[in-house]
This record gives structure tokens, C-alpha cells and sequence, in this order.
């Protein structure tokens, strides 16, 4: 599919969705209170109000619909990501003159979250895709960015091996060259799409010890030597597929590498950076809809003859659920801009969102199912799977990377002021 600019014809798209009354997000809400108050079209420019409308119409209609089904029967929805991707939702930020939408990561931001008050997991996936820029060593139909886009196939992305974490540049999986091929050698558990998408980003060692020793090479499936481990049973994210990915000598031909030799650390951080604001963005519309959720029961919900809205204690609560939402929001919005102008704090700030955004995110989900009392532990209420789907973001991306990072950089300035004094 064409290029949709600035997605203004995705606006145009939207107008022929169905307008039927939405939980999540309506914009004629602004009276005052919760609805509007967290309102995530606050500060937006009417472009992005138009494509985050599109977007919060796609959630309602194509996806949270069938949200429940999707987790409970283990459904892979390739063909609803597929119409995601005719909206421009497949490679939002891959550039126009190469099949992408163009957008700004703070556009992919809003975006996103939008999406996930339809389906946490789906979206995740979905956020996934974010390798479509790149490069073969020669050119391929790899190089064809509506590949990544999920116009013509899905990818997984393979980053560390097991036993190394998050620790990028002490990966094992090796990568021998022989001929015109690498041989890749090693494993990988928790892989999402593992088995059923159609390509693997993989990092692995081309050369010696550290970051400059790795590269980045694309595996198609059914290439021999590739396999997979069963399929894992999560607590959440149950629309999207996760297994190990196995490499027994699996001969990769040298035109599938991403960049030069070499360069595969500096894409993993490229990619590293975009995908923790992209989970946190996911988290947000987690946290808003069970906001909303938690407002609307205790709207209806009656103890002690009265309905528990009048209840001053479940009105705080709100209240802090609210402010932590909107606080959650303005951080990683700025962490987005700061990405997209490739400022010196983007890495500190994409860190400190991740981490900050997915502990606060997954609270004010548990505090909504909380106050649905014994009902929010039932699968008919949405709120207990938006808490199942994002318990593993404050797992994923390495967590423990964060705080390194963001005390990192206080140390470093604290060593710059010293050299200015």
C-alpha cells in the first residue's frame, strides 16, 4: 500500500468506521472530571487529534471486541494487524518514500496507546515492528520496508541469547563466516511471534568480545537449521505466540545482514530506545481504559444504599490514579521528543519512562480491578486482562538495565560540572 503521508488519509479512512458509543475515549467528553481530565488529545495538534481518533476507532471496533477471545483461545490476529497496517499503523515511523507513514516517535506514542485500550497484547506485538529502516549488505526483498510493515509478512525480533538477559554485549550466539554464508549457532527463549512469523532479526557474534564484535543478519523461516521450542503458556499477552528460537548450524547467506559488520549493537540501542517508549505508550492505554472502567463501576456498583462514586475514599483513589496517569503520559511524551530530536538525554529519559511508566501504569490497573471487588477477578471484566497483559512490561527490556542507565547519567553530569568548575 502507498505511502499515506502524515496519515491524513487515514483520517479520511476513519470517517468510515462505526461511531457507536466508546468506553475508552470519547471527545465530546468535556465536562469536567476524570473523562476529561486525562483526555490523552490534551496538547495535541489537530493533525494528531485526527490520527489518534483513527486509531482509538480502530481499538474499539476491530479490536476490543474480540480482546477476550484473542486471550483465552491463544488467537494470533495477523489479519486484524493487517488492517492496522492498511491504516499506516504497521511502520508509523519508516519513512514515506520507502512504504512508511513518516510519523514522529511522539506520533507513534500517541498511536499506540490508543490501540492498547483495544488490546494490550496485539499492540505490543505490533510495537515490535520497529527494524523496517534498515538495510541489507546488498539489496533484497528484505529491503522492501512494507515487508516490516506487515503488508507482505511479520518479523520477530531476536536480540540476546539466554543466559546474557539484557546484557547486549555479552550475547554467545555466534556467527561464522563461511563462503558466502554465516553458520549461526545458539538459542533464544521468550521470542514473541516465535514459529509463526515469517523472518528473525537476530544479533549474534561476527568478530570478537564486546559491542563492536556483533552483527545483524534476518533468518527467513524454513531456513534449515532453524527450529523452535514448544509453545509457551503465559499469564498474559496470549495473542501473541512466544517460544525459544533455536540456530544448529543454520547457514544465513551474507546479503541478510543488516548493516555492516559489526554494526548490530548500534541497532539493537537504536531499536532498544524507540521499544521502551513504545511499551510504556502500550501501558498507558492499559491505564487509561481501566480508568475509565474503574470509574464507570463504581458509577453503577451500590453498597450500603448508596453507589460506591459517594464513597470519599474510592474518589481519592481515582483521583490518584488520574494524576499518576496523566503524570505517566507527560513523560513519555517528552522522552519521545526527545528520541525523535536525538538529544543527549533520549537514552536516560527512554529509560526513566520505561521504568517509571510501567510501574505506575500496572498500579492503576491493579487499583481498578480493586475496586471492582470480587467481579474484576472474573474474565467477563475487561480490567483483569488489561492487569495480566501488562504485568510483563515491567519484566521486558530489561528492567534492571533502567536504573543503571538513568544513575548512569547522573554520575556523568556530575563529572561534567566538576571538569566546568
Amino acid at each position: 500500500m502507498a505511502a499515506l503521508g502524515p496519515l491524513s488519509r487515514t483520517a479520511r479512512l476513519g470517517c468510515n468506521l462505526c461511531r457507536k458509543h466508546r468506553l475508552v475515549f470519547n471527545r465530546n467528553l468535556q465536562r469536567r472530571g476524570i473523562a476529561s481530565c486525562i483526555d490523552p488529545s490534551y496538547g495535541l495538534s489537530e493533525e494528531q487529534k485526527e490520527f489518534q481518533k483513527v486509531a482509538f476507532d480502530f481499538a474499539a471496533n476491530e479490536m476490543a471486541p474480540h480482546m477476550a477471545e484473542w486471550d483465552q483461545k491463544e488467537i494470533f490476529p495477523v489479519e486484524t494487524m493487517r488492517k492496522a497496517a492498511q491504516l499506516g499503523f504497521g511502520g508509523i515511523y519508516v519513512q514515506p518514500e520507502v512504504g512508511g507513514s513518516g510519523l514522529s516517535r511522539l506520533d507513534t506514542s500517541i498511536i499506540f496507546e490508543a490501540l492498547s485500550t483495544g488490546c494490550v497484547s496485539t499492540t505490543a506485538y505490533i510495537s515490535i515492528h520497529k527494524y523496517g529502516p534498515l538495510r541489507c549488505a546488498q539489496p533484497c526483498r528484505f529491503c522492501n520496508s512494507p515487508f516490516y510493515c506487515f503488508s507482505e509478512g511479520v518479523h520477530s525480533y531476536r536480540c540476546f541469547i539466554s543466559g546474557s538477559g539484557s546484557d547486549a554485549a555479552s550475547l554467545l550466539t555466534s556467527a561464522r563466516l563461511k563462503g558466502d554464508h554465516y553458520i549461526l549457532n545458539g538459542s533464544k527463549a521468550f521470542i514473541s511471534g516465535g514459529g509463526d512469523t515469517d523472518v528473525y532479526v537476530v544479533m549474534c557474534r561476527t568478530g570478537g568480545k564486546g559491542p563492536k564484535g556483533i552483527s545483524c543478519l534476518v533468518v527467513e523461516k524454513g531456513t534449515p537449521g532453524l527450529s523452535f521450542g514448544k509453545k509457551e503458556k503465559k499469564v498474559g499477552w496470549n495473542s501473541q505466540p512466544t517460544r525459544a528460537v533455536i540456530f544448529e548450524d543454520c547457514a544465513v547467506p551474507v546479503t541478510n545482514r543488516l548493516g555492516a559488520e559489526g554494526q548490530g549493537f548500534n541497532i539493537a540501542m537504536k531499536g532498544l530506545n524507540g521499544g521502551r517508549i513504545n511499551i510504556a505508550s502500550c501501558s498507558l492505554g492499559a491505564a487509561h481504559a481501566s480508568v475509565l472502567l474503574a470509574r464507570d463501576h463504581l458509577l453503577v456498583r451500590k453498597q450500603f444504599g448508596e453507589t460506591l462514586a459517594n464513597n470519599q475514599f474510592l474518589q481519592f483513589k481515582l483521583a490518584e490514579m488520574a494524576t499518576k496517569l496523566v503524570a505517566s503520559r507527560l513523560l513519555v511524551r517528552e522522552a519521545a521528543t526527545a528520541l525523535q530530536q536525538s538529544r543527549a538525554d533520549a537514552v536516560s529519559l527512554c529509560s526513566m519512562a520505561k521504568l517509571f511508566v510501567t510501574d505506575e501504569c500496572f498500579n492503576i490497573c491493579n487499583q481498578a480491578l480493586q475496586m471492582h471487588g470480587g467481579y474484576g477477578y472474573l474474565k467477563d471484566y475487561a480490567v483483569q486482562q488489561f492487569v495480566r497483559d501488562i504485568r510483563v512490561h515491567q519484566i521486558l527490556e530489561g528492567r534492571c538495565i533502567f536504573s543503571f542507565l538513568c544513575s548512569r547519567s547522573q554520575f556523568d553530569l556530575s563529572r561534567l560540572q566538576e571538569k566546568l568548575a
